[in-house]
């Protein structure tokens, strides 16, 4: 019986075509988008839970106020872990980490690494990351020792064992101690070299200040989180008020993060990786199941047009016996057929697009994921799910018809037209849906990359340096002035995009403010154009100010604020010039610099300091000609190769580092984007195989009137204006749905559009253009049919 079914479903398929074809490359595609989403939502869920610790681990996140405003932030100072160790019983171990970059060296090898992380001994005891040459216990025992990564031992020692062997990072020589496999793909810590924290001479002192270190907690017990974050909140009061000797609103606290929320749910700065968000979880999750329901949608709505095709075969298994039940299982089962061609169709799809999935989503996903028992078993249950939910009301529908009435009048339901236009408007809502909010996601990041941030991004190369080349700095910045194309060059801590450096100031009578500070050499705001709105730019004067001779006696500092720090302070701008501030030593207020955005356009402009300093500096901004930057990089490159052999010549672009702050909400851009037009193809395939059979049905109704006198241009508005109706229709509902979910997804940014009318025109207008050419198609062939031919076969 079994058998049997599948030979009529088959039948069936090749019999008519065009509706196989819609259905099988809708459910496809429907699959495919699931599957894709799915591996990837899979990968960003099991985010460090591959630690056999995960639900014990917390990251310890600092919550501070100087006095007028607060601030949160990822990273700790360096008491926190030993200190809680030391006085909660519930804290088994704890590790602290820093990441920072470094030339590494071995022989005639140097390169710029990006991920050499400091870390305490008992990383291996926390973490689960394996070694796989070496001992855990005593790999970062000392203060030389050096672990490399699978891969980047590779790099520099090829196939020889490079236990033993010596590596130079920076000016410091480490022995290489141990051999770690490469940090897993869903790990928010990534390293290629692990050095021990004994190595900083930060590790010297425990302080709760000097926050650069992301501290993770090793409970004893995994339900102990939320009481010792009570513990350690009214631990932290005390603290303050008595040790820290802070006063009215000010104070500092901690947060416990478990350790497998952080990649999606924290957005706090400082993370050792790019955090994910558990939103765009969300939104990927809609995205996927609204395209699969339009593929099912389309599987409904053929199944209840091809219904009058049926009327003879359903009659006669009727004669011959068959039930109800026989019936329904029947064409149930010619849906779990064609929707099973669907998902092994998909499974080979989804291993073509896999390497152009992953350029889009930003990962590595490798294609054994889709053999994960938990995929297969996902896909199986998608096939029985999508078969009979997509199957069920056709199913029901054909096995329940009176065998009289189709005898008499063959098979026709109006309920199923009632149905059918149901869901064609459902399709282009979803839809329409979908292009006002790709629409507004890409205004939002128009507006980011073209709005007046302040300075400009433009033209602007940066050169990573580090402390042992302070003493080159000054002289570099006079031979790289001097090359043709060049416009400036100045120094700085932090590039002017992502200041994440956290201090506060106080005022002589009594003020204090938390601010984000940027050092800077007296050549940045010109560099970098920024706008003085009141005093003057730093000069050689401010520069001999800050003088370290005399054991620091005749330090003073030179500061400029942005407009924001002078609110704060209850200064205008003009007010500020002169005013005497301190951070730590005192200074003046030489400038107010007009306010400009310093972090991402998630974060509204805070208080920000700006201070002379030469002895911070870790980059180079040359300001460059538009038209000179590939005669000006090559003599950089000859000029560092002369005056820098110690350091590899990698350098950036400023603005490609600011595109990378939204790098998520591009990919969310073209995610919406791809799938907006897999929605509107689909939708529109389904539109054209159900008029393609509204012109089949009406085929002696056309005859008639092209008898009777109507022309092309009648028959083409009798057939179109029902289903055009429909997208109109759809428009309507869509529109306020669509605002909506773009409005609630604005809120994230501080500094957004507004969502215009003419959005939702576009978009309705667009999806009624596309679907007035698919039912044109159909329409037309039909009003240019000869109605002779029509009239005699009908």
């Amino acid at each position: 019986m079994l058998k049997n079914y599948f030979k009529i479903a088959w039948r069936n398929l090749k019999k008519n075509r065009l509706y196989a074809f819609v259905n099988i490359t809708g459910l496809t595609v429907g699959i495919v988008s699931c599957l894709l989403i799915g591996i990837y939502i899979k990968h960003e869920l099991s985010y460090d839970s591959f630690n056999s610790n995960a639900d014990k681990i917390v990251r310890v996140t600092m919550d501070y106020n100087h006095g007028t405003n607060a601030q949160q932030t990822a990273v700790t100072g360096t008491k926190v872990g030993p200190q809680f160790k030391r006085t909660f019983p519930e804290v088994a171990d704890y590790v602290r980490l820093i990441k920072s970059t470094g030339v590494v060296g071995y022989n005639d090898r140097l390169f710029e690494e990006e991920n050499v992380l400091y870390a305490d001994p008992s990383f291996f005891n926390v973490f689960s990351f394996e070694l796989l040459d070496g001992n855990k216990a005593s790999a970062l025992s000392s203060p030389d020792k050096i672990i490399i990564a699978q891969t980047a031992a590779k790099k520099y020692f090829d196939n020889a064992d490079p236990i033993g062997k010596t590596l130079k990072v920076g000016e410091k020589n480490y022995l290489v101690s141990g051999v770690a496999k490469d940090a897993p793909s869903n790990s928010q810590i990534r390293f290629d070299f692990i050095i021990p924290f004994t190595a900083l001479g930060a590790s010297k002192q425990e302080i709760w200040w000097s926050a650069n270190y992301t501290t993770y907690l090793l409970l004893k017990n995994k339900d102990q989180v939320q009481p010792l974050q009570r513990q350690v909140t009214n631990y932290m009061s005390t603290i303050s008020k008595g040790e820290l000797k802070m006063a009215g609103s000010q104070y500092l606290t901690y947060h416990l993060e478990p350790l497998t929320s952080v990649h999606l749910h924290s957005n706090l700065s400082g993370a050792l990786e790019p955090n994910g968000s558990i939103t765009y979880i969300y939104i990927l999750v809609a995205v996927a199941l609204l395209i699969l329901i339009i593929a099912c949608v389309n599987y409904v709505n053929l199944s209840i047009a091809q219904s009058a095709g049926r009327g003879a075969e359903i009659g006669i298994r009727k004669v011959m016996g068959a039930g109800k039940l026989q019936l329904f299982r029947q064409f149930i089962g010619e849906s779990i057929f064609t929707t099973s061609i669907g998902v092994v169709l998909a499974v080979l799809l989804a291993y073509l697009l896999l390497p152009y999935f992953n350029q889009l989503s930003g990962k590595q996903l490798q294609f054994n994921a889709l053999l994960d028992p938990v995929i297969i078993t996902g896909l199986v249950a998608l096939a029985i799910l999508i078969g009979f939910s997509a199957g069920a009301y056709p199913a029901i529908l054909l096995s329940n018809a009176r065998l009289s009435k189709i005898l008499k009048s063959g098979f026709s339901f109006t309920s199923g037209q009632s149905v059918r236009k149901s869901l064609i408007i459902f399709q282009f809502v979803i839809s329409i849906f979908l292009i006002v909010t790709t629409v507004v996601i890409v205004q939002q990041l128009s507006y980011i990359r073209n709005k007046d941030i302040g300075y400009n991004k433009s033209n602007v190369i940066v050169l990573p340096v580090d402390y042992t080349m302070q003493p080159q700095v000054d002289g570099l910045k006079k031979v790289m002035a001097n090359i043709p194309g060049v416009e400036g060059v100045a120094s700085a801590n932090n590039e002017p995009i992502d200041v994440k450096w956290g201090d506060g100031i106080d005022t002589p009578d009594g003020k204090v403010l938390t601010v984000n500070a940027l050092p800077m050499d007296e050549d940045f705001i010109k560099t970098m154009q920024l706008k003085i709105i009141a005093g003057s730019d730093f000069n050689h004067t401010d520069v001999l100010q800050i003088d370290t001779t005399n054991q620091g006696k005749n330090f003073h500092y030179s500061f400029m604020i942005n407009e924001s720090a002078a609110r704060a302070l209850g200064w205008t701008p003009e007010q500020a010039i002169g005013k005497e501030i301190s951070k730590g030593s005192t200074g003046k207020i030489k400038a107010v610099v007009k306010d400009f955005n310093f972090k991402s356009f998630h974060d509204p402009i805070s208080p920000l300091l700006i201070f002379l300093d030469h002895f911070q500096t870790r980059n180079l901004f040359i300001r460059v000609s538009g038209n000179n930057t590939a005669s000006v990089i090559p003599a950089l490159a000859k000029l560092w190769k002369d005056r820098v052999p110690g350091r590899p010549f990698e350098y950036k672009f400023l603005d490609d580092d600011y595109d990378a702050l939204y790098r998520t909400e591009q990919r969310t851009a073209s995610i919406f984007s791809t799938f907006s037009i897999l929605a509107i193809v689909l939708a529109c395939m389904g539109l054209f195989a159900v008029t393609a059979y509204a012109v089949i049905q009406r085929t002696k109704e056309i005859g008639i009137r092209k008898v009777l006198g109507a022309n092309v241009s009648t028959i083409i508005v009798l057939i179109s204006k029902d289903f055009l109706r429909l997208v109109i229709i759809a428009t309507i509902i869509a529109s306020p749905i669509a605002w909506y979910v773009a409005h609630k997804w604005l809120q994230d940014f501080a500094y957004r559009i507004n969502i215009h009318w003419w959005v939702f025109i576009v978009a309705g207008g667009s999806s009624l253009l596309v679907a007035a050419v698919t039912v044109s198609v159909q329409a037309l062939k039909a009003a240019l049919a000869n109605p002779v031919k029509s009239l005699k076969s009908e």
